[in-house]
């Protein structure tokens, strides 16, 4: 458990980090495409730190959505940020690729509104995560 709690940490404080940054991205009004992609993240890596947080060794993919539902496993009350996780799940590939795409480039489709919206659903799960680590002492020593 010491373990998993220590690689808790590691990724609660990258997910925090990301967010900063993303944060950053919104103010300067620049890169909006790799704003929302690193929102989506910052959702994924506070999910994993939960996930670690209660005692799993090994937490794999990449779907917000998937690691919400592991989630809700847990407590019940994480379903109140599974909505926030599909949408942010939205923006894994085509904020990166061109073929992720119909037309256009990511830094052709992807705007402010896309990254103000990413921004105020990954603070959601932030929230919620925050409070599900709280649970776990050693988390915030």
């Amino acid at each position: 458990m010491k373990q998993s709690l220590r690689e808790s940490r590691r990724w609660s404080s990258q997910a925090e980090d990301d967010l900063k940054f993303a944060k950053w991205i919104a103010k300067e009004k620049l890169f909006f495409d790799k704003g929302c992609f690193i929102t989506q993240q910052a959702g994924e890596k506070i999910l994993k730190a939960c996930l670690y947080a209660s005692g799993e060794r090994r937490v794999l993919g990449h779907s917000l959505y998937e690691l919400a539902q592991e989630l809700v496993k847990l407590d019940s009350e994480a379903e109140s940020i599974v909505d926030q996780a599909k949408m942010l799940d939205r923006f894994y590939i085509p904020t990166r690729y061109p073929n992720g795409l119909p037309g256009g480039a990511p830094f052709q489709t992807f705007g402010e509104n896309d990254l103000q919206d990413a921004i105020l659903s990954v603070e959601k799960i932030f929230v919620f995560c925050k409070g599900f680590l709280m649970k776990f002492k050693s988390h915030r020593e």
